[in-house]
């Protein structure tokens, strides 16, 4: 049983990662979809940006990429909800966007882990919730 159950996480684990790696080569750069003061902004499964210069700085693309696999994992949907509603909550307690935005567990978890370009290979599923 244990076994049956630890073969199906394998298969799952491998089909979204190379769900993953497809929507990585989605980058489309388009200025104005992306808010003033941003540099980007990643809805499954595309990265848009706001200019071509991005593209080139892999410190950005992998924080990018951190957000589109927790994107995954919520199955989409219910990453947007959580996001807004942990941003509302975080803009309630500090009263401050720039602080609230870099407070949503989503954005910590990426914000700390853009610098390890291996970060993803390795990460856990459900790690942002260490950020909350």
């Amino acid at each position: 049983m244990d076994i049956l159950f630890s073969f199906q996480l394998q298969i799952i684990h491998v089909f979204w990662f190379n769900v993953l790696n497809i929507a990585f080569d989605m980058i489309v750069v388009f200025k104005y979809l992306i808010p003033k003061n941003y540099s980007g902004l990643t809805i499954f499964p595309f990265i848009f940006l706001r200019n071509k210069k991005s593209n080139n700085d892999e410190l950005f693309l992998n924080h990018e990429k951190i957000l589109l696999k927790q994107q995954i994992e919520l199955l989409w949907i219910f990453f947007f909800v959580w996001y807004f509603i942990e941003y509302g909550i975080r803009l309630f307690q500090y009263k401050n966007h720039d602080f609230a935005y870099k407070n949503i567990s989503f954005e910590k978890e990426a914000y700390k882990n853009e610098q390890d370009l291996n970060y993803l290979k390795s990460r856990k599923t459900f790690s942002f919730l260490k950020y909350l």
